[in-house]
């Protein structure tokens, strides 16, 4: 690998498919579905992987994700966003008529008419999923009673179909302990499932009922009457999930190849700035990691400042890199930097062996 040019999207393929089985592993034990959230590697072949693995399905953030995968030929789709453009409803009956078997984020009666309006005149009905928040504070109603009332409204539109409760406990990348990321996730999970037995005692069924979030997942994933999870980033992990505590830095499966573009008597600057490994540090002003990523094999160094296209690492004693070396750093967050690539150059034990797409790269609308 050190004759390609820097830098470089890697994957280490052993790490991707392991980390693939874990997650597979635990849907199975517990009896409940996997549904990856493809945000983190948009990529068709992964996703492929994924179903190949077991997956009953895929979770998307956006329209323009949901529509590379389906070109791809993957076709049960969670869009976990919220719709209520006119305009974004009318692709989503695109999907629909690509036999998509689609699902929506709804959290607010609203949306429910625009989503009516815009199906009153196809063949077409939508499963919707409602929302909850557990604490991220995003989107989401509140668990329990306006989920009820948002399950009622539903059943008055009659091209909707209530088909889950869901929620994303994102504030659990803020967290600053395993104990904390274990409160966070039995919320999450409660959160579900009270809300969907609060629907069904009115005589509202509630098939799925799914939980996310990389860091809980097998906490949500375990608390009794859940039946899906939707882990995204734990396809690849990264350095912040290393700080949390939920892997190992020997798990990660993506880093960036950088060459050495300058030694200094005090710092060593590499050729990925800001425009490749991107300047999260951990959510929520909650520093997990320190520095801007991973240097693999040299502790010797913090990736202490970003520009646009020099990473400055800090020597804390001498190295031994030199002018064109070559490193591996894992990123700190591995969604927002794959998406500033067009492809992954796949490598086992040291050696490439193929190049994929990130085919959803810039789909954000």
């Amino acid at each position: 690998m050190n004759k390609l040019d820097t830098p470089s999207l890697l994957i280490d393929y052993q790490n991707l498919l392991t980390n693939i089985s874990q997650m597979v592993s635990f849907a199975k034990e517990k009896g409940i579905a996997y549904r990856p959230h493809i945000k983190t590697h948009k990529s068709i072949k992964i996703a492929h992987l994924q179903m190949e693995a077991g997956a009953v399905g895929i979770t998307t953030a956006k329209i323009s994700e949901a529509e590379v995968m389906s070109a791809g030929g993957i076709k049960d789709i969670l869009i976990a966003y919220p719709i209520s453009s006119p305009d974004k409803i009318k692709r989503l009956v695109k999907l629909l008529e690509q036999e998509v078997k689609l699902k929506v984020s709804v959290d607010n009666m609203e949306s429910l008419s625009y989503l009516q309006k815009e199906l009153v005149h196809t063949p077409f009905t939508l499963e919707v999923w409602i929302k909850v928040n557990s604490g991220l504070n995003r989107c989401g109603v509140e668990p329990g009673q306006e989920a009820v009332l948002l399950a009622k409204e539903i059943l008055t539109h009659s091209k909707l179909q209530l088909g889950g409760i869901f929620t994303h406990a994102g504030h659990s990348y803020a967290a600053k302990s395993m104990d904390e990321i274990e409160k966070i996730g039995h919320h999450e999970g409660l959160s579900v499932v009270e809300s969907a037995e609060q629907c069904e005692k009115e005589g509202i069924r509630i098939p799925v009922r799914s939980v996310g979030s990389t860091p809980t997942y097998k906490i949500a994933g375990n608390v009794p009457g859940i039946t899906e999870i939707r882990p995204g980033n734990a396809v690849f992990f990264d350095a912040i999930q290393a700080g949390l505590g939920v892997t190992t830095i020997e798990n990660c499966a993506v880093t960036l190849l950088a060459s050495v573009v300058g030694v200094y008597k005090d710092r060593v600057i590499f050729d990925t700035g800001s425009k490749s490994l991107c300047l999260d540090k951990g959510a929520h002003g909650n520093q997990t990691v320190s520095g801007f990523g991973h240097v693999m094999g040299h502790p010797e160094i913090v990736i202490e400042r970003l520009s646009e296209e020099h990473g400055v690492g800090a020597l804390v004693q001498e190295t031994t890199l030199k002018l064109n070396d070559k490193v591996q750093i894992i990123p700190n967050h591995a969604c927002t930097v794959v998406n500033q690539f067009d492809e992954y150059v796949v490598h086992e034990n040291g050696h490439m062996i193929d190049v994929w797409q990130v085919d959803a790269r810039g789909m954000v609308k």
